[in-house]
């Protein structure tokens, strides 16, 4: 049976196995949707290339803005905010 570490995704905690990225977990914390941010005009958007290309998946992490949810590992107890979860603050 694999790690399993806990982190927070917009305030709640989420369970994941070691290894998986933050997308995935943001996924586990939205059941399957992976919506990372809106854009101009609303819309919801997730990642599209899952190689750190488009830039959709873009959260902060711990603090620091702008990281790439799709290329980042989990760590045990990280702290995730997606621009939505700020949207609605």
């Amino acid at each position: 049976m694999p790690e399993l570490i806990s982190l927070a995704i917009d305030g709640q905690t989420v369970t994941v196995p070691a290894g998986s990225t933050v997308v995935a977990a943001i996924a586990v914390h939205t059941a399957g949707a992976a919506v990372t941010r809106r854009s101009v005009s609303g819309m919801l958007r997730g990642p599209l290339c899952g190689m750190g290309v488009c830039h959709e998946c873009r959260v902060t992490i711990d603090g620091r803005a702008h990281q790439l949810a799709c290329q980042t590992p989990c760590a045990p107890g990280m702290q995730v905010r997606t621009p939505l979860a700020e949207d609605a603050a």
